[in-house]
């Protein structure tokens, strides 16, 4: 484009002119990589594809299209061997470099759409085997003897005194399994559903405790139709009930409330059993693991001498 048929007639233009742009263009490539790069992280997401290349394109092309223009009047400039200005041909580069940009912009984003969409794919592999696993570990502390133990136990307690409170309980027991069997295949479900589920756990709680447990929730209207993952509620309870005393004279007390700043807020006081209940953490880690491949980090734990409270992110529409 700069010189015509003399670059492949003339050896000494031809190294000549190779070496000069070469050394001119060679950093003006790598240049063109930052916007790439800065746009990628300020329009991440596969809805901002045509925004991302539409700016990318523009920017590439203004950049080369400088770079292009430089290296026409600066051979001009040098006086370089058998060179002589033409517009023509600067107009024909520039289209060119245009041409190229294209193509390079939709090969660019082509990679990074197939890599996104992967990771996505990956993501969403991972979240769904870790929402089974903690369907499986709730499933497995609710499904085991100890809990059909005292289940039927309190049952059979209440046949005796009161079949009216049977009935009720076997309806809330009933409600409890039905929304573990129906949640198997949700990534989320809505806060006023979890809301009810938790209804139905603790009357079997309440039932069996009585006044050594309280439930207390205060949760605003506006976020009822916020989501989370599904038996998140149930996890954080079944955690304050599995490593506190709950006696009459020391009463374990639980609030689930929503903040102003839309997170949800799940606390009780601490009474620790002075021997602590087996457990490895996995509840908490698959609460955390589901929010960050969900994109939504920020689970806080706080434990004091008194209190112990989670607190979690409301995902809105």
């Amino acid at each position: 484009m700069l010189f015509g048929k003399l670059y492949f007639q003339r050896l000494d233009i031809f190294v000549g002119a190779s070496l000069i742009t070469t050394i001119i263009w060679t950093p003006a490539f790598f240049l063109h990589a930052l916007p790439a790069v800065y746009l990628r992280k300020r329009f991440p997401n596969i809805r901002q594809t045509w925004m991302r290349m539409c700016l990318a394109f523009s920017i590439h092309v203004a950049m080369s299209s400088a770079v292009i223009t430089f290296l026409f009047f600066f051979y001009d400039w040098i006086h370089f061997p058998a060179y002589a200005f033409n517009s023509n041909r600067l107009f024909w580069a520039i289209s060119l470099g245009t041409v190229g940009n294209l193509v390079a912009n939709i090969v660019h984003e082509s990679v990074y759409t197939f890599e996104k969409w992967s990771q996505t794919i990956s993501e969403t592999e991972k979240l769904k085997k870790a929402n089974l696993q903690s369907q499986l570990d709730s499933l497995k502390q609710q499904v085991n003897p100890h809990f059909l133990f005292n289940s039927l136990n309190t049952l059979s307690s209440l046949i005796d005194e009161d079949t009216d409170k049977a009935e009720l309980f076997i309806e809330e027991l009933s409600s409890v399994y039905r929304y573990l069997l129906q949640t198997n295949e949700n990534a989320l479900t809505s806060l006023q559903d979890e809301l009810r589920f938790i209804e139905s756990y603790f009357h079997l709680l309440k039932t069996r405790y009585g006044n050594a447990i309280d439930l207390d929730v205060q949760v605003a209207e506006g976020y009822k139709a916020a989501q989370l993952p599904p038996l998140t509620l149930q996890m954080l309870v079944e955690n304050a009930v599995k490593h506190n005393i709950i006696l009459s004279d020391q009463p374990l007390q639980i609030r689930i409330l929503t903040t102003e700043n839309g997170r949800l807020t799940v606390s009780n006081n601490l009474q620790l059993k002075n021997i602590r209940a087996t457990s490895n953490g996995v509840g908490l880690a698959n609460i955390a693991t589901k929010y960050q491949l969900l994109g939504h980090g920020g689970m806080e734990i706080q434990n004091t001498e008194n209190q112990f409270s989670v607190t979690l992110p409301l995902m809105t529409n």
